[in-house]
């Protein structure tokens, strides 16, 4: 019918971008460094 193509209809896949997998891992070490802080938080508190 028509040849429009909507934003999401791109035939090749692009992977993700260099910007996003660096904002993901700044996010996840942030992640991972109050999860262990908190860890060894508690554990010194407990003994």
């Amino acid at each position: 019918m028509s040849d429009l193509k909507l934003p999401g209809d791109d035939t090749k896949k692009k992977g993700p971008s260099f910007n996003r997998i660096a904002i993901w891992v700044l996010v996840g070490g942030v992640g991972l460094y109050l999860l262990i802080s908190g860890i060894v938080g508690i554990l010194v508190k407990a003994s």
